[in-house]
């Protein structure tokens, strides 16, 4: 299936292309639209993003498959990710990956058949002082025990 960029985010890209010196060094702004637009990145909006800024399709798959906050496949609406790194594995991140996978039934990189909910095992993000820590979506929650794990996932069901 085709991908082309709506409007709006072509003029996105757009502004976005004055603010760097060549179209290359937009790569990781513009794949952030493309994910956000389609949900995850597909074989079709690599393809896009690479016409839109003149490079290479290995070029944008060489970034996309580099760095772990795009995703190569649909993921649920919730998109949990529990720190397991250092800091948050010497106060209980672990544990609480195991809590997430058994509360919700799935395994690392893995969509509840609702599509409400995916997990994601990651490496540090920068919340060391706060561990331990998961994102969901775009927002960050430290400082974690099971009782507040619990809490979040059930007041995510209530929103669905």
């Amino acid at each position: 299936m085709e991908f082309k960029f709506t409007p709006g985010n072509q003029a996105k890209i757009n502004d976005t292309l004055k603010k760097y010196p060549t179209k290359k060094a937009a790569v990781m702004s513009v794949l952030f639209l493309g994910q956000e637009q389609n949900g995850w990145i597909s074989k079709e909006v690599m393809k896009e993003i690479a016409s839109v800024l003149e490079i290479t399709e290995e070029e944008v798959f060489g970034v996309v498959t580099f760095y772990t906050m795009f995703y190569e496949k649909p993921m649920g609406k919730n998109h949990l990710q529990v720190c397991t790194n250092v800091s948050c594995m010497l106060r209980g991140g672990y544990e609480i990956f195991i809590q997430v996978k058994e509360k919700l039934g799935i395994d690392n990189m893995e969509v509840t058949e609702d599509k409400n909910f995916s997990l994601e095992e990651v490496e540090c993000m920068g919340s060391c002082g706060t561990a331990p820590m998961i994102a969901v979506n775009e927002d960050y929650y430290e400082n974690l025990n099971a009782d507040k794990v619990n809490e979040i996932i059930e007041s995510l069901r209530q929103k669905n």
